[in-house]
């Protein structure tokens, strides 16, 4: 059986989402989806997995149900296939931010980046005086990048700040070209560098795998495997799987510390 697998997020105003909990998570287990998803009142994050049909109908009450009543009319969606369910159980859970940055002026309601399509991200990444960050952990990172692309050297999202800090400079980095997976923690990093002052920031609309999903291989400036928080591992070029039975043992361990991540409960749970 081959599994539809939706990858989701909006920043946009939920106030009520404590109460949208529950009818959202009957809504999924009615639809015997699994997978994860966080509510906060900046928005909605998830990836969840299950039939076609499931996917296709939890899809389209984001988009025109009574839960959200319109809210997530831009909402990021990227779908994908996997060949055995990638998730063991469904969570939802609520968030005190959607990614966490831990920077309340950082705020992609008020102010984001510069959006740029996979189809013109070459162009941008190459230009002269762009400098390419990428904002995922360190151990995804190893897995794959862009060339020329700056490893941060994070262990976590919210360590972003602290890099950018110290390592940054708006009178020095004038066009900075961020990515991530699916392109929320860029969106987010995008409004801590407006707010510190950085006058040109882009992000790649949709991440990476929205790239690899719609750059052709031949063109594509993308080394290496793009690690997503599942049983999948890896996706490539054209978003195929590559799973773990292709991995090297030193990319199986990075597997495993990527999963303990997904799994891991925080103090920043609600």
């Amino acid at each position: 059986m081959i599994y539809k697998v939706a990858a989701f997020y909006q920043f946009a105003a939920l106030p009520d989402y404590r109460e949208l909990r529950e009818p959202l998570r009957a809504y999924c287990v009615g639809l015997a989806l699994k997978g994860s998803v966080l509510l906060a009142q900046e928005g909605i994050n998830g990836t969840v997995a299950g039939t076609v049909e499931a996917i296709d109908a939890l899809a389209h009450e984001f988009a025109h149900g009574d839960m959200f009543g319109g809210r997530l009319s831009n909402l990021e969606l990227k779908f994908s296939t996997a060949e055995a369910m990638p998730f063991g159980r469904l969570k939802v859970r609520l968030k005190k931010e959607i990614v966490t940055l831990g920077d309340q002026a950082a705020d992609p309601t008020r102010q984001v980046g510069t959006y740029v399509d996979a189809s013109e991200w070459n162009a941008l990444i190459t230009a002269p005086d762009t400098l390419v960050l990428d904002t995922r952990n360190a151990f995804e990172v190893a897995m794959g990048t862009f060339d020329g692309a700056i490893d941060p050297g994070i262990n976590s999202f919210g360590q972003f700040r602290e890099f950018a800090a110290e390592q940054l400079d708006p009178a020095k980095h004038r066009r900075i070209a961020m990515f991530c997976t699916g392109g929320i923690r860029c969106e987010k990093a995008s409004a801590h560098l407006l707010a510190r002052g950085f006058a040109e920031v882009y992000h790649l609309k949709g991440g990476i795998l929205k790239y690899l999903e719609e750059v052709p291989e031949a063109q594509s400036r993308w080394r290496g495997e793009c690690f997503v928080f599942d049983e999948r591992v890896a996706l490539g070029h054209g978003l195929r799987e590559l799973g773990s039975q292709k991995l090297g043992l030193q990319k199986l361990g990075l597997q495993e510390l990527g999963l303990r991540e997904r799994d891991k409960d925080t103090a920043r749970d609600e």
